[in-house]
């Protein structure tokens, strides 16, 4: 009896043991980090919705969430052109090519962005709005009105600061994007060109149709994470005076010094945006590296 009593409280322990244990697996297996950010914002949208204060900041401020998403994605589509076109050259065998593409890279990467954005709006469209006025010119003096006059009549006007904040961010990042590209590329193994070209195919018909293909897949999560960087770097352009989020915050916040709740909102809305995407960017890996499985 006394040993069928030890043999029933040690197996008692032991299933408190293995309850225990469970436990701590399950706790460290839950995203601490996503729970206490949904924690915040649960803590905004209550306030959103219960303090005039804070309802109000967020009324005025998600009218530039369009103009903040508009320029984020027209850029950075533009960027990923200018980045694969770059990246090409950073890995080509063409000496010029190569230089060129490397210098834009270097160049870009060695500027603050802020400074970029106001050198690319204020100086860099106005010098070649003016060139294709000049040109457009020439053209109507060569007898190519139809040509020449539209281009003649192009003003710096014309060319909204919306529309510089978007050339400006998508030269900038297009030095980012061609460095991912790059390594895209080169992550690819060598043997599958020479494999490509073995079969006849020409360098750019080999790079199109072999090695790019698997250097996009494997670049897609980078990809994703400088799209989130560009959502939260768009924040810049609101120097420029363009009425995106950040910039109507600051107006907002300006005339009525309701800081606390221009900014906690401002905060928070771009935290929801960009965590939503790095999930989104968590799932796209996943099931990247589950299909390379």
């Amino acid at each position: 009896m006394i040993f069928q009593e030890s043999v029933t409280a040690a197996q008692k322990i032991a299933l408190k043991q293995s309850r225990r244990q469970r436990l701590r697996t399950r706790l460290a297996t839950i995203p601490w980090w996503l729970v206490i950010i949904g924690m915040i914002i649960a803590v905004t949208l209550i306030l959103i919705a219960k303090a005039p204060t804070f309802s109000q900041a967020f009324s005025t401020i998600r009218a530039g969430i369009s103009v903040t998403l508009m320029i984020t994605l027209i850029a950075y589509g533009i960027s990923l052109m200018i980045g694969l076109v770059t990246g090409l050259g950073r890995v080509s065998s063409n000496l010029v090519g190569q230089n060129i593409a490397t210098l834009y890279v270097e160049i870009m990467r060695g500027i603050p962005m802020l400074v970029l954005i106001f050198f690319i709006a204020l100086v860099l469209v106005p010098g070649a709005v003016d060139l294709i006025g000049l040109l457009g010119q020439k053209l109507v003096e060569w007898g190519l009105s139809a040509i020449g006059n539209p281009m003649a009549s192009l003003s710096n006007k014309a060319v909204s600061m919306s529309m510089r904040a978007v050339i400006a961010l998508s030269i900038t990042y297009g030095a980012y994007s061609a460095e991912i590209f790059r390594a895209g590329i080169q992550s690819v193994h060598p043997g599958q060109m020479e494999a490509a070209r073995s079969q006849g195919m020409s360098y750019g018909q080999a790079m199109r149709h072999v090695i790019l293909p698997q250097a996009i897949r494997n670049v897609l999560p980078a990809i994703g994470n400088d799209f989130i960087a560009m959502l939260k770097d768009s924040s810049l352009v609101s120097v420029l005076a363009v009425r995106d989020i950040t910039q109507i915050a600051r107006l907002y916040a300006g005339h009525s010094f309701r800081y606390p709740e221009a900014y906690t909102t401002l905060s928070v809305m771009y935290l929801t945006m960009t965590i939503l995407l790095s999930l989104l960017v968590k799932l796209i890996e996943r099931r990247i590296s589950n299909h390379g499985q």
